[in-house]
């Protein structure tokens, strides 16, 4: 159960940073491409949180 969880929160990480790559690859004003990050980041959040059960 342990290592499931594990393998799940670490899938999760890496596509996080590959979004968060591909956003900076995109030819976007800084101002969208800082919108679009942090909207990525915070998905990121609640999906790691909910991993974690905190939700």
């Amino acid at each position: 159960m342990a290592s499931s969880v594990l393998i799940g929160i670490l899938i999760t990480f890496l596509v996080i940073i590959l979004v968060l790559y591909l956003i900076q690859r995109l030819p976007l004003d800084a101002r969208m491409r800082q919108i679009a990050q942090i909207i990525v980041i915070t998905i990121g959040i609640v999906s790691l949180l909910k991993y974690l059960a905190v939700f």
